[in-house]
């Protein structure tokens, strides 16, 4: 008797669940998703989508015209590796089992350096300006009667124009180098069109003047992990609904300074929505790195990351040997920049911690360090505090700091931060940054308008007074930025001191406060915006290792203030506290 056909989607999906290759748990349980669908389509009536293979071997059959433009398979067809087909084959072949319009509105993909992701986005990219459609809803189940797309529109989307230019140029050459192609498309050196359906081929970056989302009918979101901000993904995301089954592929891999990134928020989507944690039937997502037990320099584990390993020919080879190289170089060299970029390039694992992060390495010590507000509020009752206040732009985040010296050696530190509502509103658009929520916790206050009211910072300080029963030693001010609120503290009966802020001040205690959570002695409350600042945090040096805390540049929005306001709080109660075991003839660790 002969056997049925297994499809090379579902073949390859049994064969990763099965355990013939060597898969992360993310790819395990993309598979499975897969073969469980494939369950429910045919015994739920109320699970409205099917899997046709026909219209996964179209995307296959598509492949099969295109060309490499790079390496050493340039101007060769392209064959699919068993994971492209394993991706392509879900994401063109789910589709509604009543009008045959495709299930994944979203695809996100995460693999490692080297795996032609490139090259499928680009053939991907012709696809959708040539041969996108879908079946007509009166035709669906009785032909194989396709609805091309009109004036198609392909948008190459990515962090600089720079980066946008290499995916649209990938796919203009691919199309050059593809006969098939060529004749369908009017290639010029700046313009892609269909030659009778007019549309366009795409660029677009958050350099780009003009961002209108237009009508897209594929997105294709280049290595996300370097967007600082969702704007791109928002803007390309706008136009989404004009197309009947807008397909919007994010393909990265995994990047550093992962913390509040667009592009970690979304890699933790996909992971909750592959755990079953969130139900999204319309996104598609696949992850391929080492697992979390899993030594990087075992070389038997490197597949994971690197699908195309299963591969055969003389790419796959190149790939391993490259992989293998990169890695003996990396980590024979003492260069600690090298190593992180193998793993993150080539193990495809996330960097949380810079090398020039304050707490790089340590925010996990951080945050074990929290106490619940109300144990935290039994600490610093009726004690002496230290405040310092960050005043920076008025137009941004501002904070005041308390450090409160404890009688077991130990600081207990809390900060609160203050921003306009109209600027915090933008930050929840562009930068995912989440004020609203953090001022409904009572972490921080929006300030009505675009401009901050230090009347709120003084009233918060009062606030503090009045509630926990502080006494407040100093006020702590930086001389460059708050000199006028000072005077008004002043004139409250407050002592002020200047704190300047370059590294002759501020070096030790900021050395010395990172000292103090390595040895449990700082505790904080839990504040989600502190937590965010800390980690945020960069230090940077002078030739004499002084240090002091920076931004990563003037502009960012991720911002730094209420650990600076602390730091400054920090060093005087340091100082005092140093005086006071002086005076017992004690030295202060």
């Amino acid at each position: 008797m002969k056997k049925s056909r297994v499809h090379p989607t579902t073949r390859y999906a049994r064969d990763v669940v099965a355990g013939k290759f060597t898969s992360c748990k993310w790819e395990k349980l993309a598979c499975q998703r897969h073969l469980r669908d494939l369950r429910r389509s045919k015994s739920d009536k109320w699970f409205p989508y099917t899997f046709d293979e026909s219209r996964a071997d179209r995307i296959f059959k598509w492949f099969a015209i295109c060309r490499h433009v790079r390496g050493p398979l340039a101007g060769k067809p392209i064959e699919l590796a068993p994971w492209q087909q394993f991706v392509l084959g879900c994401v063109f072949g789910w589709v509604h089992k009543q009008h045959g319009g495709r299930r994944f509105k979203t695809a996100y993909i995460r693999v490692a350096r080297g795996n032609t992701k490139s090259t499928m986005m680009s053939a991907i990219a012709n696809y959708g300006m040539c041969s996108d459609a879908r079946y007509s809803p009166a035709d669906y189940g009785d032909t194989e009667t396709y609805v091309f797309e009109r004036a198609p529109e392909v948008v190459c989307a990515a962090v600089d124009r720079e980066q946008a230019s290499i995916v649209w140029g990938d796919a203009r050459e691919m199309g050059l180098a593809s006969p098939e192609i060529v004749k369908r498309l009017d290639i010029r050196k700046t313009t892609v069109k269909h030659r009778t359906r007019g549309g366009k081929l795409v660029k677009l970056s958050r350099d780009t003047k003009n961002k209108d989302g237009g009508a897209p009918c594929i997105i294709i979101i280049d290595e996300y992990h370097a967007h600082p901000t969702s704007i791109v993904k928002d803007t390309t995301s706008s136009g989404k609904g004009k197309r009947a089954q807008c397909l919007e592929f994010i393909v990265t891999t995994a990047g550093e300074d992962a913390e509040n990134k667009p592009c970690k928020i979304e890699d933790d989507i996909v992971k909750k929505i592959l755990a079953g944690d969130i139900e999204n039937e319309s996104y598609f997502g696949i992850i391929f790195e080492l697992d979390q037990a899993d030594d990087p320099h075992d070389s038997k584990v490197w597949e994971k990351a690197n699908p195309l390993f299963r591969s055969k020919g003389e790419y796959s080879r190149i790939l391993r040997e490259t992989v293998k190289e990169e890695h003996d170089l990396a980590f024979n060299s003492g260069d600690n920049s090298k190593k992180r970029q193998w793993l993150i390039k080539r193990a495809n694992l996330w960097q949380v911690d810079s090398e020039d992060r304050y707490m790089s390495g340590h925010m996990g010590k951080w945050k074990s360090l929290l106490a619940p507000r109300r144990e935290f509020a039994k600490l610093i009752k009726g004690r002496e505090a230290y405040v310092g206040v960050d005043l920076s732009k008025s137009i941004d985040l501002t904070a005041d700091a308390f450090v409160f010296p404890l009688d077991d050696g130990r600081f207990a530190v809390t900060a609160h931060g203050f921003m306009p509502e109209e600027t915090a509103t933008k930050h929840v658009h562009t930068d995912r940054v989440p004020y609203p929520d953090w001022a409904s916790e009572g972490w921080c206050t929006l300030t009505p308008g675009n401009v901050t009211d230090d009347r709120f910072i003084k009233q918060h300080i009062h606030d503090m007074e009045l509630e926990h029963e502080v006494s407040i030693n100093e006020f702590c001010y930086d001389p460059w930025g708050a000199r006028q609120f000072a005077n008004v503290m002043q004139d409250d009966g407050y002592t002020c001191v200047e704190v300047r802020q370059g590294v002759i001040t501020l070096s030790e205690p900021t050395k010395k406060f990172r000292e103090l959570v390595l040895q449990d002695r700082i505790v904080h409350d839990g504040s989600p915006v502190l937590t965010w600042c800390v980690s945020n945090a960069r230090e940077v040096s002078d030739n004499n290792g002084n240090i002091k805390l920076s931004k990563k540049h003037k502009d960012d929005s991720q911002r730094i203030d209420l650990i600076a306001a602390v730091i400054m709080a920090f060093s005087r109660a340091m100082l005092a506290e140093v005086s006071v075991y002086e005076e017992r003839g004690m030295r202060f660790l």
